[in-house]
Parts: C-alpha cells; structure tokens; sequence
C-alpha cells in the first residue's frame, strides 16, 4: 500500500458506518498527503482535511447522541461535511490535474455517505414522527 492508498475497499457495503467514516477520513488524510503543494492547493487541503475527516468524528457524536432529535441534528451535520467534501475535491481535482483520479474515489465515496445519511435522516424523522403520533 502507498502512501496515498488507503485499506479502505470503495466497494466494500458490509462495512458498518462507522468503520466507513472512519476509513473515509483515513483515505482523505493520506490523499491530502500524497498532493503536490503549492499556493492554490494548501488552502484547499486544509479545507478538505477538515470536513473529510469530521463526517466520522461527528457520526461518533450522532451515536451519543442524546434524544432522537439530537440523533438527527448530528446527522445532519455529518450530510453537510460529507457534501462539504464534495465541493473541495472538486477544486483539488482542477487545482493539481493529476490528482483526479484519486479524487473522484473520494468524491464518489462522499456522495454515497451524503445519501446514506440523507436516508437514515428521512427514517428517523419518519419514526419520530410515528412515535410522536401515538
């Protein structure tokens, strides 16, 4: 394994999600790693850092969370880092060329995590909202 690789299987679903935001943040800090830097690429990278590896450290905040409402406000957060990360390896793609590859795994993985929260979201607010009617 490279530097810039990670043992995270893109493909893998048996994975838990928070085993895969975990790995996720670990394949973001070793592709922040592996980028060239210069002047347009540092602040894209502190950027990327920052949400790519908060998505499994706010899925860990949502899993303590205290109510269900607070589940869902956590989660939430996590959807935005997760889309937060789309944004900023799109820019490192056009920032250093030849990293595309590599960020469009990552971007692909982001997306997938963006709609598996967005799902989970829907369902628990749907149960809350189920439980709340009885």
């Amino acid at each position: 394994m490279t530097n810039s690789e990670s043992k995270f299987n893109y493909s893998s679903k048996k994975l838990d999600l928070e085993e895969r935001t975990a790995a996720f943040g670990e394949a973001i800090t070793l592709f922040v790693k592996s980028v060239p830097k210069d002047i347009a690429t540092v602040s894209i990278l502190n950027q990327l850092i920052r949400s790519g590896t908060s998505v499994g450290a706010n899925y860990c905040e949502a899993n303590d969370a205290e109510s269900r409402k607070d589940f869902i406000h956590k989660l939430g957060i996590v959807r935005k880092e997760a889309h937060e990360t789309k944004h900023w390896l799109r820019m490192i793609a056009v920032a250093e060329p030849s990293c595309i590859e590599q960020a469009r795994k990552l971007w692909q993985e982001a997306k997938e995590l963006n709609l598996i929260f967005s799902a989970v979201i829907r369902s628990t607010k749907s149960n809350l909202n189920s439980s709340n009617e009885h």
